[in-house]
């Protein structure tokens, strides 16, 4: 199999859309990112997967802590911010969390120290111990699924 038809096969999941952010001498990094998951309950831990040529992997390596933020279906901007499909934007204003940064109106943040790392393949996985949490259950969660973004539907019951 060739890289674009295992990248084709891994868009059939579905995921939701993150910006893994980190802080270092008072500036905040970030990047958008769908390798994430949650890890176990007690203790609370998850994981992010960095690419080896991410900016953000040497960043999280020195302050040892970050942000994951779940996007809200309004945020695709913020999403194409951080993915670095939009050069010309004004920014983004950060909230706190827990004395980190995190991306204002995302449906969860979540503030993390770092408890482990493995390199595996051409990623860094950061195992996070989740500090503290913001959970917003007003909004809908952007979504990417082959290669694009999407938003949910309306629910079909189960008969």
């Amino acid at each position: 199999m060739d890289d674009r038809q295992f990248r084709n096969a891994m868009g059939k999941f579905a995921t939701g859309v993150t910006v893994i952010v980190t802080e270092v001498e008072g500036e905040p990094h970030g990047m958008t990112a769908n390798a994430f998951m949650s890890v176990s309950l007690s203790p609370k831990l998850v994981v992010v997967s960095i690419g080896e040529n991410a900016k953000i992997l040497n960043k999280i390596k020195e302050s040892q802590k970050f942000t994951v933020n779940i996007l809200a279906s309004d945020q695709q901007t913020v999403s194409m911010i951080f993915a670095g499909q939009l050069k010309e934007h004004d920014g983004v204003a950060f909230d706190r969390l827990g004395g980190q940064p995190v991306v204002p109106g995302a449906i969860v943040q979540v503030s993390c120290e770092v408890s482990a790392e493995h390199v595996e393949g051409d990623h860094t996985f950061f195992i996070g111990k989740v500090t503290d949490l913001q959970l917003n259950e007003d909004s809908e969660p952007l979504i990417f699924y082959c290669g694009r973004y999407r938003f949910l539907s309306e629910e079909t019951p189960i008969a």
